[in-house]
């Protein structure tokens, strides 16, 4: 077989070496080009919430370093929240998760366009974030909890762990909420009194530094029993258990981080599940949908956590019923 050879002249290489080097760039163009997404992660005190986050990023393919960057800045408390949020906003993320309506909030009065998750929140429809469940409208999606329904089921637990109690003080910031009607400022709480037959006693504060003041104006009052409220502006709940354990009353608390710092009692929302649940709202918008037409959720895990070392320290022997109800139990 004769092989036949092209003879191709000086001009004819500068051609076709011209072509290989229009053609390379249209080859590059051709692949997908590697995107790396920003996500903000704007939170309080909750351990292992981020890692719950970037683990469900995981399970939907964004990987850190690889397509995604989660850069995370924590508040002590909403005294600080505004800077931080400031701060948040101007590194311009492409997705900003926050735990907490009022911290989102916060954000919604800095940008319209970013778009924000709310992995955890309290009554976001109350405090003015969204506009409705089905239709938020805005540039805030995600989770939120309806504070009426759990103040109720709270005060329930409480009132079975500790039967003989008729005056509880209530500890909390309700203030933050801008309430849309006038019977939301109490969370519930006066309207679940008049079934229980328990009187309330609030005692609401609006700095930090306040709670120890708030709580032995409460002590004075004789009150036999605590329920606090979900409350960005509260200490450290090392802070808040250890002096209401010291009166050795018993107390309901809104959150796992309580019941872990010592606090007798916690119900709510399991916020770790839906910090993970969270990263499906976060893929959706970067795939292009708009967080006001993506649909609110309610939490679907609650968490009731009993510290029965708690409950030795200050006298309390817990129903078999309800430590058989509970979720968790410390001893």
């Amino acid at each position: 077989m004769r092989t036949r050879h092209i003879a191709i002249g000086p001009n004819g290489l500068a051609l076709l070496f011209g072509l290989a080097l229009l053609y390379l760039p249209l080859a590059n163009l051709a692949q997908p080009v590697g995107t790396m997404w920003r996500i903000a992660v704007l939170t309080g005190d909750r351990p292992g919430a981020v890692d719950a986050l970037v683990a469900g990023l995981r399970d939907l393919k964004y990987v850190e370093g690889k397509n995604i960057v989660v850069e995370t800045r924590h508040y002590a408390n909403l005294e600080q929240v505004q800077a931080v949020a400031f701060e948040v906003v101007r590194s311009n993320p492409d997705v900003i998760v926050v735990g907490g309506a009022a911290p989102a909030n916060a954000l919604t009065k800095l940008t319209k366009s970013i778009p924000i998750v709310m992995a955890a929140s309290t009554d976001a429809i109350a405090q003015g974030v969204i506009e409705s469940l089905a239709r938020p409208g805005g540039n805030v999606t995600g989770f939120t909890d309806m504070a009426r329904d759990l103040t109720a089921k709270r005060i329930e637990f409480l009132k079975e762990a500790a039967p003989q109690a008729s005056r509880v003080a209530v500890l909390g910031c309700p203030e933050f909420i801008a309430a849309k009607s006038s019977d939301r400022g109490d969370w519930g709480v006066q309207s679940v009194g008049q079934t229980t037959g328990l009187t309330f006693v609030p005692f609401f504060i609006r700095k930090s530094d306040e709670f120890v003041a708030a709580f032995a104006n409460a002590m004075r009052q004789k009150v036999d029993a605590v329920l606090v409220l979900e409350c960005g502006i509260m200490p450290k709940a090392e802070t808040v258990t250890g002096l209401i354990n010291e009166s050795r009353v018993p107390a309901m608390y809104p959150a796992t981080r309580y019941a872990e710092a010592g606090g007798l009692m916690t119900y709510g929302p399991d916020t770790i599940d839906q910090y993970r649940r969270a990263a499906v709202f976060v893929d959706k918008i970067l795939r292009g949908a708009k967080p006001a037409d993506i649909p609110v959720e309610q939490p679907s895990k609650f968490l009731l956590i009993v510290n029965l070392k708690t409950a030795r320290s200050i006298g309390l022997t817990v129903p078999q019923k309800l430590l058989v109800r509970a979720d968790r139990v410390i001893e």
